[in-house]
């Protein structure tokens, strides 16, 4: 599946339940692997084990990782999404992921393109979190 929007690979996941009124469709979702965007995903289109590490070769896996890729999703207005915002990154940390550890090597090394300002939403983040 590619990215509605710059036509980068994207990676399917299934939407935790707990988090599903923060995604696009309740069942699974796509991460861009490039802009970072979150679009609807087919549950058919969706692995036994998504393939984060098409993001970052550290990316956590699991719920942790669905759960920190919808948070990715939702970064582009930290003002609008404030609260879907913590609750994903709650459930990530909830389930083992560091979350400013995930973000800080995400903007390190600087292999997606996000259409925000990563570095910023990552320091934005401290405050909130």
């Amino acid at each position: 599946m590619v990215c509605r929007v710059c036509d980068a690979q994207t990676v399917a996941f299934r939407v935790p339940a707990d988090l599903a009124a923060h995604a696009p469709d309740d069942e699974a979702a796509a991460v861009c692997t490039s802009c970072l965007r979150v679009q609807p995903a087919s549950p058919d289109d969706v692995p036994a084990d998504p393939g984060f590490d098409a993001l970052l070769s550290q990316f956590p896996g699991g719920e942790g990782g669905a759960a920190l890729a919808l948070a990715l999703g939702l970064l582009d207005s930290l003002a609008l999404n404030r609260a879907a915002i913590v609750d994903c990154c709650a459930h990530a940390e909830r389930a083992g992921v560091d979350v400013h550890l995930a973000l800080g090597r995400l903007v390190s090394a600087g292999r997606v393109e996000p259409h925000f300002d990563l570095s910023r939403r990552h320091a934005q983040l401290r405050d909130v979190l």
